[in-house]
């Protein structure tokens, strides 16, 4: 959420950004609402003054015995509090109307940000590894996962319908094999693990900007205020919500959790396979920071090495997005998303994702620090995806993949993978 201050400073700006995002909100009947709810509460405060006033007066009059003269101001209260009435409600009605229209601004976005539509408007940072080249006819990721019984779609989609699956037997050990080796390298940086809450709170979803705008594509609990997550992002988040945190040091938090997303707008997009599911696995980091364009840049880069590290390790090619206005989310200033090769799409496709929020989350969430001077003021939030899977399987898998139909198992986790070298046909 931006301070609205800054919104009628710049209205101009963020009307601007919001088409850039593609975000239907209108900033001049914002600031319409922001001057009747305005002039509506000085109307309020004047009528309580008013109010006041003449109660004092009531008092004096009854102390003195002068009950004619108090039975008349009596009357005046009785009609300035049925106008107070009608003035409260209207206040009420026009406040939830800025507040919905405050919740669909978007965040500002960085200088160096493209302007774009969609992903193809990305712009390429820099390519680590060249795309993996095969001297036989290789496999897909769902050829491979049947042939190593690891992988089972049709069953998965039996239990729980499209975009479903099972991980059995080394698919399910390799699963967990990559969360772990990204859970023991973010403790290693100084991350705290956190284990979350997979149910959130509506409030906590629109803390974190991920409502209203995504609300679509969460999945609700029945008859309950509770949805289930797409990202630990949100409840690590919200675990410091309406706090102030002590941020001498950068606080760094992470979290392997289950994540759920409704996928609705995606039918007939990228349905083959493991790449786009209602059900994954991610490890998050989290970093709530001073408000520093200058510390949240390095943080921003240090998480995005995190993620570069692990691929490393997994030993796959891979390259760096600077992502465009039009592919952004409401709430990211700044975005880099990173793009695994996967040999059966003949492309890059998108693994990873690194964003730094400002202020625009802590300032829903009441999320503040001391600074220098003792003030209060709101943090910095960014994240990041260390993992996700099973989508990482599928570079992970086609890449390593030998021509006897085996797969190479990276040193970096053959200790989480038994010691094993090598993934063989009906191990």
């Amino acid at each position: 959420m931006l301070d609205i201050k800054w919104i009628r400073q710049n209205q101009a700006t963020v009307q601007s950004i919001a088409d850039q995002k593609g975000i239907s909100v209108s900033i001049s009947q914002l600031i319409e609402y922001d001057d009747k709810r305005r002039a509506l509460l000085f109307q309020l405060e004047r009528l309580r003054q008013d109010r006041n006033r003449l109660s004092q007066e009531i008092r004096e009059l009854m102390r003195s015995n002068k009950r004619e003269e108090a039975e008349r101001s009596k009357q005046f209260v009785k009609k300035i509090n049925q106008r107070l009435s009608t003035i409260e409600d209207e206040h009420k009605e026009v406040e939830s109307q800025y507040h919905q229209l405050m919740l669909h601004v978007p965040n500002i976005v960085s200088p160096d940000t493209p302007i774009g539509v969609s992903d193809h408007d990305n712009v390429e940072i820099r390519r680590v590894g060249e795309p993996t080249t095969f001297a036989f006819e290789a496999k897909d990721h769902v050829t491979l996962g049947k042939l190593h019984q690891m992988i089972d779609i049709p069953r998965g989609v039996k239990t729980a319908g499209s975009r479903n699956y099972y991980l059995t037997g080394m698919g399910a050990l390799l699963h967990r094999a990559v969360q772990q080796l990204a859970v023991d390298l973010l403790i290693q940086k100084g991350f705290t693990l956190l284990e979350v809450p997979l149910m959130v709170r509506t409030e906590a979803l629109l803390n974190t900007a991920h409502f209203p705008l995504s609300q679509s594509q969460t999945f609700k609990i029945a008859e309950e205020d509770k949805w289930l997550v797409g990202t630990s992002e949100v409840p690590l988040v919200s675990y410091y919500e309406h706090e102030i945190v002590d941020l001498t040091e950068p606080i760094r938090l992470a979290a392997v959790s289950t994540c759920f997303r409704n996928e609705i707008g995606s039918a007939g997009k990228d349905v083959h396979g493991l790449y786009r599911l209602h059900q994954f696995s991610k490890v998050e980091q989290v970093i709530l920071c001073e408000a520093s364009l200058d510390t949240a840049e390095q943080l921003l880069q240090e998480i995005t090495a995190n993620a570069e590290k692990i691929l490393s390790l997994l030993e796959l090619p891979y390259r760096v997005m600077a992502v465009c206005t039009g592919d952004m989310s409401q709430k990211t200033y700044k975005q880099w998303d990173i793009e695994t090769w996967m040999p059966s799409r003949q492309a890059y496709g998108e693994t990873h994702s690194a964003s730094n929020l400002l202020d625009f989350q802590a300032r829903r969430s009441n999320i503040r620090y001391r600074n220098a001077d003792g003030k209060t003021q709101f943090c910095y939030t960014l994240n990041n995806t260390a993992i996700a899977s099973p989508r990482i399987l599928i570079p992970l898998l086609e890449n390593h993949q030998q021509e006897d139909g085996s797969i190479r198992i990276p040193q970096a986790l053959q200790r989480y993978m038994q010691g094993l070298k090598y993934l063989k046909p009906g191990y």
